[in-house]
């Protein structure tokens, strides 16, 4: 049975209709709910305003019946209450609406997608989930990093920059707007730095060298001779592979920008065994490294048993701390700037080559001992003795 409207006055508020509630009660009586008509291109429109309980009147349904009337008659596009709201859903998606757009858009391609949704799902919905981007704020943010309290530094950070990736998305596809304010980020502190020591790196390369899983072996190689991630290795094709001009091209890098780097003398071995190795499999694949039937590998069972068979800590992540240990190698020669340590693990920002400066103490010591004797020569001392040379002026003054 279709719901009867009555006039909410017989002479004022024109267009305003009301009806009572049979279920919902306000202040010991009948809810009342205020509906307005009006006419857009001479059909007649009915539009629900809202109940009596939520504190809607007749005087405020006729000024909204108002604003109706006035935009119709000037051409305007009228939207009801419903629409608006409607749209509103369409490009102003909650947090859990957007958090779910985005992770079926990345899938698998997504590096750490396992760690994002957990660490979505236990740190980020329960407090923002059920917000729309539009209404975030800093107080929210603020809120997050509250309900971490205890938590370490990198894991808040890694928490809010999750956030922002999220909205950042929303916003480039049109889910939603782009955020009205920069999200304060705390400083991690708690920066991991892994390598091996000297006697580590020679019992994992005797276990590599005599592993029998040979593809294996190289990966693990590969990384700790190049410096490259394990998404690279795994994704690496055969036509990324230029042996004439000794360059590896990387594809899809964490930076995003497709990149080379130089194959050093040891990585153009491990590239040749491996396409021999394969050559002679009974499986064709574009991949050097190849997975399951020949498609890109997602993982590797073995380098666990390596880094176990090697005596390498549990705690020690085997291709990200090879990657590590390239770069502190490098660092510790003294031979290399932290700018091109950067090119060679193909950074894309200076601030994330800049934790293996504190493996440059003797770099550091003859830049500083360098230092000291040009100051020296500067102010016309002599470096032994400290007395000042002899200084010619030139030119007049007082």
């Amino acid at each position: 049975m279709a719901t009867k409207y009555t006039r909410a006055h017989p002479a004022k508020w024109s267009g305003v209709y009301c009806y009572e509630s049979t279920e919902r009660r306000f202040e010991d009586k009948a809810d009342v709910c205020y509906v307005i008509a009006y006419k857009v291109e001479d059909k007649k429109r009915w539009e629900k305003v809202g109940w009596r309980s939520e504190g809607y009147t007749p005087q405020v349904a006729a000024e909204v019946r108002a604003e109706r009337v006035k935009a119709a008659r000037h051409g305007q596009d009228v939207k009801t209450a419903k629409e608006i709201a409607r749209e509103r859903d369409k490009r102003d998606k909650t947090i859990d609406e957007l958090a779910k757009a985005y992770f079926a858009a990345k899938g698998d391609s997504l590096k750490g997608v396992v760690t994002d949704r957990n660490r979505y799902d236990k740190h980020i919905r329960p407090i923002l989930g059920g917000f729309r981007a539009s209404k975030l704020s800093p107080l929210d943010m603020a809120r997050l990093r509250k309900a971490m309290t205890g938590r370490a530094p990198a894991t808040v950070w890694n928490a809010l920059e999750l956030v922002r990736r999220i909205v950042n998305f929303g916003a480039r596809a049109k889910l939603c707007p782009a955020l009205s304010f920069v999200i304060e980020m705390p400083r991690k502190d708690n920066e991991v730095v892994e390598y091996l020591e000297p006697e580590e790196a020679v019992r994992l390369k005797e276990v590599l060298d005599a592993w029998p899983s040979r593809d294996a072996a190289r990966m693990l190689e590969l990384a700790m001779f190049t410096g490259m991630r394990r998404g690279e290795v795994f994704k690496l094709r055969d036509v990324d592979l230029d042996f004439l001009s000794g360059i590896i091209t990387i594809r899809s890098p964490k930076g995003g920008k497709t990149v080379s780097i130089p194959m050093n003398p040891i990585a153009r071995a491990i590239l040749l065994e491996q396409l021999d190795w394969k050559a002679k499999s009974s499986f064709e694949s574009p991949f050097v490294f190849p997975g399951k039937g020949g498609g890109q590998r997602v993982a590797c069972g073995a380098a666990g048993r390596i880094k176990k068979a090697a005596g390498i800590p549990s705690r020690f992540r085997i291709f990200h701390g090879l990657r590590h240990h390239f770069a502190v190698t490098l660092a510790n020669s003294g031979e290399f700037t932290l700018d091109m340590i950067g090119e060679l693990l193909t950074h894309k920002s200076t601030a994330m080559t800049r934790r293996y400066g504190q493996f440059l103490p003797d770099a550091k010591k003859r830049a500083s001992d360098k230092a000291a004797e040009l100051l020296v020569s500067h102010a016309g001392l002599d470096a032994m003795s400290g007395r000042g040379r002899k200084v010619v002026r030139i030119g007049g003054g007082d």
